[in-house]
């Protein structure tokens, strides 16, 4: 027999089976001669809620599965100590009884521990056959007699294994059953998988019932999206490269990593994480390369770089939180408590909310938490249950929020928002339909005239994106700086684009006991550090106050622009004065309101994000902008068309924010008509830009690195053309404008 274990935590009882020894994969679902093994160790051990095979990984079967082999292994054990059977044949029925009993033997004592199945189906069609020749009417009465209470007793077993949970699952695939054949195991069973060197566990088995709806390759990981009976849930399903390897590169990962887990990481270190991970992945590769030389295993390169990324997430990072993460379509993580009991969630740019074959467990959790730590340099324990930060690794960025105890009494809990690889822009948006290019002229125009903007909206409805999009309307002669208490604006990304930046980072709202410097004193620095834009990831709290201080003070010189919750204008109002104690007088200081909220398709399953509504802030109210119409309308959302429209009072020219930007340029002040040329202009070059990437399917025209160059050029032509002909000639600008656009595209299509 196996050796085992059993592990006892709280009402559980885990079975761990040494399978070291084993010819074979231990798998249930394929292999009787497994079955067979973990009935008999069943029979020993009782009831249990969890059972572990460990081969080179952990193949584990949870409470459920358990339970079907349980049932098992009790009627197997009942039916070794009945004897009814051997009772027949002391009973005078030696002759009729004893030729049947070798066959019924093998298929209660061999067949029902390895096949349970087929055991079942055996026995049906045993008693039919008996049955038919009792009423035959050929035999005596005396054999009658003997093979009714044969039947009887072959009945009786059939209808115990009727009331196992694994015989009534299978019945409605018995239908032209042949014997030995294992598919209806491979329904019932579907084990977590984790190789020895990782705590996560995956539900590597893809489900019998799911269908197909898309399929695709992250790097060497394959993800498939399954739509499943019986719930509106999809399942996010991959399998990553660790999941493939041989068993001898499992064993060369593992030893690795025990070499490696000698080194404990410092705080220092993750200062750097980039730099870390480089020093890990070099000196992970060279282990990894003399391990297999040790070991007489021939390796090339490309094979030694991907057994080292394997060994770098799963010793300084972050397991399959990187794998999930590297997908771009992936747009939020949650991880839920307890640890191991739930699969992870995701929130899918295709197909929305998604649960994934990925149950991670307590030591992965606790690991992440320590090393988020050691990153942010903020507190996670009973005095700080909340943790904000940021998670930067190889080719993306994340937003990370965590929660402890005493806040969360089951443990730890995890929720990543994933940003964009590159920074939003408006076209992006206009392609997308989040916002069309008519509004997007107006931003434009509002962003250059600069007024003071809040991006207003709803969790996970956009802000931070379209407030990135607004950055990148900033010329970028233009000297801006952020300020956020998690990172998550396009800073670094900017910055490579020659913008003249500087982020600053604040403590967050939530957490006590650090050395930051609060948000409030943050934007009251900036006042001192020079003419510059003013960018606020997030206004939470008394920072509020500060900000506003900021855009009475400067809003005229430079943009000031934020995020902020709220679904509509007047949420807006209330959490500011009501909720922040920012003075009424203060609030006028806002320009304009833009508010993004997800917008929900008519079944309820999907949503999309959309600006819904674009809104001026005037100055004439005292008390109330809602009810002293302050607040204007420039832009709303039309769910028939699903689109921003334009409202009257935008296209009749009564905005007093655009009228003001006018009054400060001399070719528009006083000519409405020049104002709203120069917005449709805008406008105009955005759609032009959408039109061409789609007619050549080259969206990179749409991303930052050229939407910059082409916006400079739109300032560079006005600014050309005002100068020849006296005025800003808007066709004339159209023109030049896209001749260099088409130079550009050739130019991008030769490189």
């Amino acid at each position: 027999m196996l050796k085992y274990d059993i592990i006892r935590e709280g009402d559980e009882s885990i079975l761990r089976i040494n399978c070291l020894d084993l010819p074979f994969f231990p798998s249930l679902e394929d292999e009787p001669r497994l079955m067979s093994m973990l009935v008999d160790i069943l029979v020993e051990v009782g009831k249990i809620t969890q059972i572990v095979f460990v081969q080179k990984r952990d193949i584990e079967y949870d409470e459920t599965q358990a339970m079907l082999m349980s049932e098992i292994a009790h009627l197997y054990k009942t039916l070794v100590k009945d004897r009814a059977l051997f009772s027949l044949v002391s009973s005078g029925c030696e002759n009729w009884v004893s030729p049947k009993l070798a066959t019924l033997q093998n298929i209660l004592y061999g067949a029902l521990k390895e096949d349970p199945i087929s055991a079942y189906v055996q026995l049906k069609r045993l008693a039919r056959d008996e049955q038919m020749q009792v009423s035959s009417g050929v035999i005596s009465q005396e054999g009658v007699l003997c093979l009714r209470k044969y039947v009887q007793f072959v009945n009786q077993v059939i209808q115990s294994l009727e009331q196992t949970k694994l015989i009534q699952l299978a019945q409605p695939f018995l239908a032209g059953f042949s014997l030995g054949d294992r598919s209806i195991y491979r329904r019932l069973f579907s084990p977590l998988i984790k190789p020895d060197f990782m705590f996560t566990k995956l539900m590597a088995a893809v489900p019998a019932e799911g269908h197909e709806l898309a399929a695709y390759q992250v790097g060497n990981t394959e993800v498939t999206i399954f739509q499943l009976p019986g719930t509106v849930q999809y399942l996010y399903h991959l399998v990553p490269v660790e999941f493939k390897l041989s068993y001898e590169k499992y064993e060369l990962v593992d030893a690795a990593r025990s070499i490696l887990s000698e080194h404990k990481p410092k705080r220092s270190e993750f200062v750097d994480p980039q730099r870390m991970r480089e020093v890990f992945m070099s000196v992970g590769s060279d282990l990894l390369e003399e391990l297999a030389a040790q070991r007489g295993m021939h390796l090339r390169s490309k094979e030694i770089a991907e057994l080292a990324d394997v060994l770098v997430r799963y010793t300084v990072g972050f397991g399959l939180i990187e794998t999930l993460l590297a997908d771009e379509k992936v747009q939020d993580v949650t991880i839920n408590s307890p640890m191991g009991r739930s699969p992870m969630f995701l929130v899918h740019s295709e197909f929305g909310d998604c649960r994934t074959n990925i149950i991670p467990t307590v030591p992965e959790g606790e690991s992440w938490a320590s090393k988020l730590r050691m990153i942010s340099g903020r507190p996670l324990d009973e005095a700080n249950p909340i943790l904000d930060t940021e998670l930067i690794l190889p080719d993306v960025r994340a937003r990370v929020a965590a929660i402890s105890a005493p806040l969360n009494p089951s443990g730890l809990a995890f929720a990543l928002r994933r940003h964009r690889d590159k920074p939003w822009t408006l076209p992006l948006f206009i392609n997308n339909k989040m916002i069309n290019s008519l509004a997007a002229g107006v931003l434009s125009f509002l962003v250059d005239g600069s007024r003071t903007l809040l991006v207003a909206g709803t969790r996970s409805s956009g802000k931070t994106s379209l407030l990135g999009s607004v950055m990148v309307e900033i010329m970028r002669r233009s000297r801006i700086i952020t300020i956020e208490d998690t990172l998550e604006l396009p800073c670094d990304a900017l910055r490579k684009l020659n913008y003249n930046i500087q982020s600053m980072k604040v403590a967050s709202a939530m957490t006590r006991g650090t050395n930051e410097v609060s948000a409030d004193e943050g934007i009251r620095t900036t006042l001192r550090l020079g003419d510059s834009s003013l960018i606020v990831g997030e206004v939470r709290s008394v920072e509020a106050q500060a900000l506003y201080e900021a855009m009475r003070v400067g809003a005229l010189a430079n943009v000031v622009a934020g995020t902020i919750h709220g679904d509509s204008p007047y949420g807006v109002f209330d959490r500011v004065v009501n909720d922040l104690k920012v003075p009424r007088t203060s609030f006028k200081a806002t320009d304009v309101i833009v508010v993004a909220n997800p917008v929900r398709s008519p079944d309820g399953i999907h949503k999309r994000r959309r600006v819904t509504q674009i809104t001026e802030v005037r100055k004439h109210w005292e008390d109330d902008p809602l009810r002293e119409n302050g607040f204007v309308d420039l832009f709303k959302y039309d769910p028939e068309t699903d689109e921003l429209q334009p409202t009257d009072s935008l296209l009749r020219g009564d905005s007093e924010v655009l009228k003001a930007i006018a009054g400060s340029v001399k070719e528009w002040a006083g000519d409405w008509d020049a104002v709203w040329d120069n917005i449709l202009l805008r406008a105009k070059l955005k759609e032009r830009l959408v039109k061409v990437a789609n007619d050549s399917k080259n969206f990179d025209l749409l991303e930052a690195d050229f939407y910059v160059m082409a916006n400079d050029e739109f300032h560079r032509v006005s600014e050309r053309v005002r100068e020849e002909t006296g005025k800003l000639d808007s066709d004339k600008i159209f023109f030049e404008w896209s001749a260099w656009l088409e130079r550009e595209i050739k130019k991008w299509k030769k490189s």
